[in-house]
């Protein structure tokens, strides 16, 4: 049995317009609620990621949200042999599957109410999105978990080599980047290594796959974009672990803080992407907030509730 049967998921293709290498498809991950609901959310992954968080989806459910996530054009369930893995060239290239996916949602599934919830570089998508549809009323509510607000690096790389880097990857997508992502986060989270979680090397190896200059291009204007200030119209909530250790090799620290973002970045842009945003720090988080110690994710789960039900009763 699959993963997704075995947890009680449907999945569904979906059909993208054909791009830079050619075929290219997403994946609608589904489970509705037990009883009849008009309120969804729908799950945006991070880079090298997919979705895999089941007792996400076990949250949803049990308020009596429709539960949806999307594995991304060239992530996890999507990725096609001909295609290099979770690259992209401009953010904004997302937004096609994410149409397709909330235009299900709301028109074929009838959901009034919608909450992103977007991870690490699905909270820098998601926030983008947010932003450009704006006035269409399609999103009601935005949750971002750890979002991918800056490269982790330090304040010289971010003004001196970064922009170089990324205008090298306007000219030269497919050069291969020098450096790649550290072990130690998947490492502390893995079952098979220090950590709790089940889910596929294939589609979330512990050194990631190869970066080119064009995801970076990618990253860092869809960044700058960003940090220049949005006009995010929904309730918005951004989390974020209350301190972070420097990526590397795997060490016990990893467990009590972002191992892969700086959080101080996120905790400074996120004062720039709308009028109604809501900071929580979470003391002891990892990266993905709701892969940390189970005391700590409770807490995640209870301030995401508490946020919600504002959104409603407001």
């Amino acid at each position: 049995m699959s993963w997704d049967k075995k947890h009680g998921f449907n999945t569904q293709k979906l059909a993208l317009n054909v791009e830079y290498e050619g075929q290219a498809e997403a994946t609608l991950i589904e489970r509705k609620a037990g009883t009849s609901s008009k309120k969804a959310v729908l799950y945006i992954h991070g880079f090298v990621d997919y979705f895999f968080q089941n007792h996400l989806a076990d949250w949803a459910n049990n308020l009596n949200f429709n539960f949806y996530a999307i594995d991304l054009r060239k992530h996890g369930r999507s990725t096609l042999p001909h295609q290099s893995p979770n690259m992209v060239r401009d953010i904004r290239d997302y937004f096609e599957e994410l149409e397709i996916a909330i235009d299900i949602i709301r028109n074929q599934n009838n959901n009034e109410f919608l909450a992103l919830i977007g991870h690490s570089t699905g909270g820098l998508i998601s926030s983008l999105y947010a932003h450009f549809h704006a006035n269409d009323n399609t999103i009601d509510a935005l949750i971002l978990n750890s979002p991918f607000f800056d490269f982790n690096k330090p304040r010289w790389f971010k003004n001196a080599i970064l922009p170089i880097v990324a205008k090298v990857g306007l000219r030269l997508p497919n050069l291969a980047s020098p450096e790649g992502l550290k072990e130690g986060y998947v490492k502390s989270i893995h079952k098979d290594h220090n950590g709790e979680w089940e889910f596929s090397f294939d589609h979330k190896p512990v050194l990631g796959f190869k970066i080119n200059f064009g995801w970076i291009a990618a990253i860092y204007y869809a960044q700058k974009s960003l940090q220049s200030g949005l006009d995010i119209e929904c309730p918005t909530l951004v989390m974020y672990s209350s301190k972070s250790v420097i990526p590397g090799n795997y060490n016990s620290s990893m467990h009590t803080a972002d191992s892969v973002l700086d959080v101080a970045d996120i905790e400074k842009h996120a004062d720039v992407i709308g009028k109604n945003v809501k900071k929580i720090v979470i003391k002891d988080g990892v990266h993905d907030l709701i892969l940390s110690k189970k005391e700590v994710r409770e807490n995640v789960f209870s301030e995401m509730t508490i946020f919600i039900n504002e959104v409603l009763n407001s």
